[in-house]
C-alpha cells in the first residue's frame, strides 16, 4: 500500500507513521523551502519530527507550481492513501483537495484529519489544546482548586491520529470491495470528546459535573501516587477488598483496621485521612522495596518514572519496544524511539528507518515514476522540486 502524506507537526505525520509501521510505503511531500513546520524549529520541535516521521521517503515538490502539480498528480495515479492536516480549505486552494484528485484516482482513499467536522466549527483555528479545552480533558486533568492542565503529550493530535489510521484502513478494504476511493474526514475536537465518553454519560445520569482529583480515581481508594523514604513517587492503587488489605499488611499498618476505611465505600467518603495515612506508611520504605513489597502481594504499583527512566527500562529492552534511528533535525545522533506496540502471530512489525532528510528520496522517486535525469534536473532547476 502506497500512502501519500501533506501533513505537518503531530496530527497527520503520526496517522502516515502508523501504517508505515504496519509496511505501508509512506511519501512524506513538502515543500522545497523549509518543508514541515517543526523541521529545525526547537528541541521538542524537532524531536516529535524525529519521532513521527520514522520509517518514511522524503520528496519536495511545490504544489503551487504547474511543473510541480504534474508530478504530484502522477503521485496520486499510483497511491492507495492521501493522509493531509492543512488548515480547511488549504488543500482546495492548491488543488490537492479529494474531489480534485478523485478524478485522477477515484480509487483513492483520502484522509483528512481537521479540528471539525462540517458544522459552526469547522473554519475556526484549531490545535491539540483547543481540543483538549473543548472536550472537557482539560477540566479533569491535575488537582483540585487548580488552573486547567493540558495533557503532557499530544492527546488530541494522536486520537484524531488512530481514528484516522482505522478509517483508513477500514476504506481500503470497502475500496478492495467497491473499486472506489472515499474522503474522510477525522476531527480533532470529536474524537476527544469520544476519550471523555464516559465521563459525559456520568454527567448525564448523575447530575454532576465531573472534576480534577490529580492521579485519583473517583471509584477507588487509596488510588494515588505517594513519596517514598527516598523522595521518589510510586502510584498505589488496590482495586479490591482483598488488595486493600494486603497493601496494609506489606505496609506494616493497621489503617485496615480503623472504621472509616472499613470497606470501600467508607474509603471512599475518607478519602483525605485515607491519603494521609497511606502516605505516612509509605514514606516509611524506600520506592524499590516499596513497589517490590506490594507487587509480591498483587497490589497494582508503579514507580513515576520521567522520560529518562522510560528509555532505560529493562523491559522495553528486552521486548524490543524501542527502535533505533538517526536523528535528523536537531543534534543529531541515534535515539530510540517506540516501535508499534502491537504484535500479530500473522505479520513482524517493519524495522525502524531514520526520518528523512528534506527531500532526500525525490530523485528516487521521481525515477521510480519514468522521469529521467534531465526531466529531474528540468524540475530541480525550476524549483518545481
Amino acid at each position: 500500500m502506497t500512502v501519500l502524506e501533506l501533513g505537518h507537526i503531530i496530527a497527520g505525520p503520526f496517522c502516515s507513521m502508523l501504517l508505515a509501521d504496519l509496511g505501508a510505503e509512506v511519501i512524506k511531500v513538502e515543500h522545497p523551502k523549509g518543508g514541515d513546520a517543526v523541521r529545525d524549529s526547537s528541541e521538542v520541535g524537532n524531536s516529535s519530527f524525529n519521532y513521527v516521521n520514522r520509517n518514511k521517503l522524503g520528496v519536495t515538490l511545490d504544489l503551487k507550481s504547474d511543473e510541480g502539480s504534474a508530478v504530484f498528480a502522477d503521485l496520486v495515479e499510483e497511491s492507495d492513501v492521501l493522509i493531509e492536516n492543512f488548515a480547511t480549505g488549504t488543500a482546495d486552494r492548491l488543488g490537492v483537495g479529494y474531489d480534485d484528485l478523485k478524478t485522477i484516482n477515484k480509487e483513492l482513499v483520502y484522509c483528512s484529519i481537521k479540528g471539525f467536522n462540517e458544522g459552526p466549527y469547522e473554519d475556526y483555528p484549531a490545535l491539540d489544546p483547543v481540543a483538549e479545552a473543548l472536550s472537557g480533558v482539560m477540566s479533569v486533568t491535575g488537582h483540585p482548586g487548580q488552573p486547567p492542565v493540558r495533557c503532557g503529550t499530544s492527546l488530541a493530535d494522536m486520537a484524531a491520529s488512530l481514528y484516522g489510521a482505522i478509517s483508513i484502513l477500514g476504506g481500503v478494504r470497502q475500496r478492495d470491495a467497491s473499486g472506489d476511493g472515499q474522503h474522510v474526514t477525522v476531527p480533532l475536537y470529536e474524537s476527544t470528546v469520544s476519550l471523555m465518553g464516559y465521563w459525559l454519560a456520568y454527567t448525564q445520569a448523575y447530575g454532576k459535573v465531573a472534576e480534577p482529583i490529580g492521579a485519583g480515581h473517583p471509584n477507588w481508594a487509596p488510588y494515588n501516587a505517594y513519596q517514598s523514604a527516598d523522595e521518589e513517587w510510586v502510584f498505589v492503587g488496590p482495586s479490591s477488598q482483598a488488595q486493600w488489605e494486603a497493601m496494609c499488611e506489606m505496609l506494616d499498618t493497621d489503617l485496615h483496621e480503623d472504621a472509616r476505611f472499613a470497606t470501600l465505600d467508607d474509603r471512599r467518603d475518607h478519602r483525605e485521612a485515607l491519603n494521609k495515612g497511606v502516605a505516612a506508611a509509605c514514606e516509611q520504605f524506600e520506592a524499590k522495596e516499596l513497589i517490590s513489597r506490594l507487587r509480591d502481594a498483587g497490589v497494582p504499583v508503579a514507580p513515576v518514572n520521567d522520560t529518562q527512566d522510560v528509555i532505560d527500562d529493562p523491559y522495553l529492552q528486552q521486548t524490543d519496544a524501542l527502535g533505533t534511528i538517526h536523528a535528523t533535525e536537531g543534534d543529531g545522533g541515534d535515539i530510540d524511539v517506540p516501535r508499534y506496540p502491537a504484535r500479530s502471530t500473522r505479520f513482524d512489525r517493519v524495522e525502524n528507518t531514520d526520518p528523512p532528510e528534506l527531500g532526500e528520496d525525490t530523485d528516487a522517486v521521481l525515477e521510480a515514476l519514468g522521469y529521467d535525469e534531465a526531466e529531474r534536473e528540468r524540475l530541480r532547476d525550476t524549483g518545481a522540486v
